[in-house]
């Protein structure tokens, strides 16, 4: 069975229920309206939705093991499936924090620690400075407050 999720471009993106079922947001939606209607999903882009479903095409028939944390080391790719260690290796930290944001909003757990531990890789071991520049963030402290 197939549902259609509307993006907030109104763009509607056609997966299988258990694909979208990976989404607890999703599934509710279904649970209580069928696979008839259109899901909207108002606060996801297109290109991040179909992201979000490609992970769980993916992971349709399998949940993937908790991740440890803290984290051992700063190479996914030691900590999870290589697949996923892949899949969020991003070089656009837009599109991470997008996917973060996303997977929250739609409560696609294994998705959101994974995306989240990405981030913690990137921070770990780092200086103030090289976070800030990693992130793009601008230092506001005063000389006396650092």
């Amino acid at each position: 069975v197939k549902v259609k999720l509307v993006s907030a471009e109104g763009n509607v993106l056609e997966v299988d229920s258990e694909t979208a079922t990976k989404s607890t947001v999703i599934k509710n939606m279904i649970e209580d309206t069928g696979t008839e209607e259109e899901i909207p999903v108002p606060n996801v882009k297109m290109i991040i939705l179909k992201k979000l479903m490609e992970y769980c095409e993916k992971h349709k028939n399998d949940n993937p093991p908790e991740i440890e944390r803290p984290l051992k080391t700063n190479n996914l790719a030691e900590i999870v499936e290589a697949y996923d260690a892949k899949f969020i290796d991003l070089e656009n930290m837009e599109e991470l924090f997008e996917i973060i944001l996303a997977s929250n909003y739609l409560d696609i757990r294994a998705l959101l620690d994974l995306s989240c531990a990405k981030v913690a890789t990137l921070i770990k071991g780092k200086t103030p400075e090289e976070i800030r520049k990693i992130f793009n963030i601008q230092n506001d402290f005063t000389p006396e407050e650092e």
